[in-house]
């Protein structure tokens, strides 16, 4: 199984370097920031708790586990339509009366799917009123789905003993156990004031935010949980987890306008 959306600080390129540093044995998987999802379905562990503060990331994933042939029957239908500026920006529209009207269904889902693969990027970015404010990437035709993957995702989520929940970070971690695991791939702190990239949702995630996270990776440590957390090599992150192990790791990014701009570095850091 692979992402069905396109997501800032994807995982699917350290899929690999992840699964080899995951800790051998743990009971239950937790991940507070699903994102993407590429590491759960990479993974697709039997007993899962993950979760998002984008409500409509995680109307996403609901509507997979219980309404797939709906929303595979709805972006195909916006597939029928040649795209332009002017269709781009209506469906647009659409999509942000859904996300003020709290509309959490299967066409919400279709929408956002559908805007991923039309937007500027493939970003994900809201304005202060949570609204979707990327622009047209001229694409025209073209599936923006593979149906048979969207399948094997509902039939996981189906199976497996999957929980799904849309709340801040720490309560998403509150009933982590001794000798569970949690991945934490927060947004990432910013290399520069200017390159901030956190508006996925219309609260961005602060530094103080990424201290509290922080704070949070020490006290599930202190109880005994196996913990892996992703972001950028910088010192603020070195310093905030220092006394643990970090490992320094290369990656590409997509996601940046600027091809020149499209590698960097990254940390994983592990508590064990």
């Amino acid at each position: 199984m692979s992402p069905v959306l396109k997501w800032a600080g994807g995982k699917t390129q350290l899929l690999g370097l992840i699964t080899d540093n995951m800790p051998t044995e743990y009971n239950n998987y937790y991940e507070p920031f699903i994102g993407g999802g590429a590491v759960l379905l990479g993974l697709s562990p039997q007993r899962a708790f993950f979760n998002d503060i984008n409500e409509q990331l995680i109307n996403l994933y609901l509507q997979l586990k219980t309404a797939v042939e709906n929303v595979i029957e709805k972006v195909n239908k916006l597939d029928s339509v040649p795209c332009n500026s002017e269709v781009y920006y209506g469906i647009r529209e659409q999509y942000n009366q859904k996300i003020a009207n709290h509309d959490l269904d299967a066409e919400c889902a279709a929408l956002m799917i559908w805007i991923n693969k039309h937007c500027f990027n493939g970003l994900y970015r809201v304005n202060k009123k949570g609204l979707f404010n990327v622009p047209y990437n001229n694409r025209v035709n073209g599936k923006s789905i593979d149906e048979s993957n969207m399948r094997a995702i509902s039939e996981y989520l189906q199976n497996a003993d999957a929980t799904i929940t849309c709340a801040d970070f720490e309560m998403a971690c509150e009933n982590v156990l001794p000798g569970d695991f949690v991945y934490f791939d927060s947004p990432y702190v910013p290399e520069s004031i200017t390159a901030s990239f956190t508006d996925y949702t219309k609260d961005s995630f602060s530094l103080a935010d990424h201290k509290r996270l922080a704070v949070l990776f020490r006290r599930l440590d202190r109880l005994g949980a196996k913990l892996m957390l992703s972001n950028n090599d910088l010192p603020f992150v070195r310093e905030l987890y220092a006394g643990y192990h970090i490992q320094s790791i290369g990656v590409k990014r997509m996601i940046n306008r600027d091809a020149n701009k499209r590698t960097g570095k990254e940390v994983l850091v592990t508590n064990y």
